[in-house]
């Protein structure tokens, strides 16, 4: 028992606070030496075809999932009441879990594209496979939680929002954590990992993310390719016209 209170106390109150601490210097680091030099690089989100479809299943999913744990966490009390309604609840657990598919799909076939697609292999790190396999984890960790125990976004709120807030005030509470199934705890850990290790991934540019692509109107993009210019023997272009991926 004394082992499990120490494993316990490592994965639910040092590991919070290290993962937050690592964050947060990691992430004031990366702005202060690079400024808003920030990127997730390209992933050929221009590109046409399935690739398009992949990108928008994994950026509007994890969008929605993430704000339907965020908001959980700000407002339990209010969650708690809105969902004393069975009708409320259900169709909650439907949207959250009709979101987290897409972001399973959305992700793997962007994790597929990045290895097999030459170009891709190109701008991509070893980190960017680790992340996106770390992703991949979480992903199926929550979609295991959401199947196997109902009405999470219930006991979430009224479990798991007081722990993360007992975190948040320097006073850990870990009882109602410590109890809790494996999976839902690997599912917790994997979240405080995956949070440290943002600012030396390209997930660090969700912090400067242009939200406002979100509603911009569609954008045709084209190569400038002027013709006379590269005949001109003075240009010092290369000759090879550019092609569009």
């Amino acid at each position: 028992e004394s082992d499990m209170n120490l494993i316990n106390n490592f994965l639910f109150i040092a590991l919070p606070y290290v993962a937050i601490v690592v964050f947060l210097v990691g992430a004031i680091y990366r702005y202060r030496a690079t400024g808003f030099k920030y990127s997730s690089l390209s992933s050929q989100f221009l590109e046409g075809g399935g690739i398009y479809i992949f990108a928008v299943l994994f950026h509007w999913g994890i969008l929605i999932v993430f704000l339907g744990h965020l908001i959980a966490f700000l407002i339990p009390d209010v969650i708690l009441a809105w969902h004393s309604s069975a009708v409320r609840l259900i169709a909650a657990e439907i949207v959250i879990f009709t979101f987290g598919l897409g972001v399973l799909i959305g992700l793997a076939g962007l994790f597929i594209r990045r290895i097999s697609h030459p170009r891709l292999r190109v701008v991509t790190s070893r980190m960017d496979i680790v992340i996106e396999l770390l992703l991949l984890a979480q992903i199926v960790l929550g979609l295991w939680v959401a199947l196997g125990y109902r009405w999470g976004y219930y006991w979430f709120a009224a479990d798991l929002s007081p722990y993360l807030w007992s975190i948040v005030k320097l006073s850990p509470q870990i009882e109602a954590v410590s109890a809790m199934p494996l999976v839902i705890k690997a599912h917790i850990v994997w979240a405080f990992v995956i949070l440290g290790m943002i600012p030396f991934t390209r997930l660090v540019h969700f912090l400067v993310a242009p939200f406002h692509y979100i509603w911009r109107p569609y954008q045709r993009v084209v190569w400038y390719w002027d013709r006379a210019r590269i005949r001109d023997p003075k240009t010092a272009w290369s000759e090879t016209r550019p092609r569009n991926n």
